[in-house]
């Protein structure tokens, strides 16, 4: 019975007795791993970093905004045609059961003065639902109450960048500040969240109730008249289907004939983060299968030096056949020292793919993010790698002929 604790002895030995020559073999195994992990860290990296703006978006989202005005054959952008009503909105949720939560926006980027301090930012008008949905928790004081919508009332909720700008140390809560010269006490400061995946500062924002920047605050073409719609669904796949439900119902709502085309526009972010997410896999796996050519590379190194290790070692070969090896323990013993080449080379790639990854963290914009999964499969490939290139060169070694082994100079 073919005992592997001595083949693996024996396999280590030949390693070190070669020890640059055994490194240099591994190479192509440790530039290869270390290539591959790197790469998968990257789109794995680029994977979170969209699912994570989905989350601060909300999620199942889209989004429906007015239409394009056209005036002496010239058109305008999406929302250049006001049409769209928080009337709207209300509709939605009542009437298509696919859709969970949603919220009216009306925005402007203006300034805010507290004291002697003032900051330029954008104001939106909106409701709580507009938290809910992009499951924004606050860090102190509350949110917008039924009676603060109804009445129109002057109070405001603001991000921590507004905070940190007008206050400074000073507690915000119960303070008053002016936006367009009106009055608006500061009833709520939301948790921070950092920059998006576009770079925008998110805790740059300033929130007050949709009546009051309809009525007081910003001005509208019309009585209700909003920016955009934000409209979550249920689930993703709901999305699809309530964007055509919510296409018939808008039509209908706003009178639209059959010759006529929407006056709104409708954005199903889900698909599109969806297409993102897709797009960044597959260059994932691209990028992963170029690196993994490396270790096809390392893989006909390590042939070509165990083929010139059978031949260093022929006599060797023919003295353990002659005192009773067989073709199969030789076989094992060139396969073992093939395998431990390849899997050294995986051990050193691992420690400077994680290496890697970490420098592409700190020293650039990619995030790398390396899970257990990404560090076992091209260390699995190693070995595999290892072992199919390393067959030849057993294969030939177990099939010498003893006598002409030992009569080899």
């Amino acid at each position: 019975m073919t005992d592997f604790r001595t083949i693996f002895s024996i396999a280590v030995r030949a390693v070190k007795a070669n020890k640059m020559r055994s490194v240099l073999t591994s190479l192509g195994i440790i530039i290869g791993v270390a290539a591959v992990i790197v790469m998968l860290a990257i789109g794995n990296g680029a994977q979170i970093s969209i699912q994570n703006e989905m989350k601060i978006m909300g999620a199942n989202l889209m989004i429906i905004r007015s239409g394009v005005a056209t005036s002496s054959g010239a058109r305008g952008g999406h929302g250049s045609q006001p049409t769209m009503k928080a009337a709207d909105g209300d509709a939605i949720q009542e009437k298509i059961s696919q859709i969970k939560l949603v919220a009216p926006v009306l925005e402007e980027t203006t300034q805010i003065v507290y004291g002697n301090a003032n900051w330029s930012t954008g104001v939106t008008g909106t409701d709580n639902r507009n938290f809910l949905i992009k499951d924004w928790e606050l860090a102190y004081g509350r949110f917008f109450s039924e009676a603060d919508v109804k009445n129109a009332a002057k109070v405001t909720i603001l991000g921590q960048t507004v905070v940190n700008e007008l206050f400074g140390d000073v507690d915000p809560l119960g303070k008053v500040v002016r936006i367009k010269g009106m009055p608006f006490q500061v009833i709520g400061v939301l948790e921070k969240r950092g920059e998006s995946g576009m770079g925008q500062d998110q805790d740059d924002s300033v929130f007050i109730p949709i009546t009051t920047a309809q009525k007081k605050v910003m001005g509208t073409s019309f009585p209700d008249q909003v920016r955009f719609i934000m409209v979550q669904a249920v689930d993703a796949e709901s999305t699809y289907t309530a964007q055509d439900d919510i296409r018939r119902l808008l039509r209908q709502r706003h009178n639209l004939g059959s010759n006529k085309e929407d006056d709104f526009v409708i954005r199903n972010l889900t698909q599109m983060m969806e297409m993102m997410e897709n797009s960044t896999r597959i260059m994932t796996i691209l990028l992963g299968s170029i690196a993994s050519i490396s270790l096809l590379v390392g893989g006909i190194g390590i042939m070509n030096i165990m083929l010139v290790s059978v031949t260093e070692r022929t006599r060797e070969i023919g003295i353990r056949m002659a005192i009773g090896a067989k073709a199969w323990d030789i076989r094992c013993q060139f396969l073992m020292e093939s395998l431990v080449l390849s899997l050294l080379g995986g051990v050193v790639g691992v420690i400077l793919g994680l290496a890697g990854s970490e420098l592409v963290s700190s020293f650039s914009s990619l995030t790398a993010q390396v899970s257990l999964a990404y560090i076992l499969l091209p260390f699995s490939f190693a070995g595999v790698v290892g072992l199919f290139f390393g067959f030849y060169p057993a294969y030939k070694a177990s099939q010498l002929n003893p006598i002409s082994a030992l009569r080899y100079e």
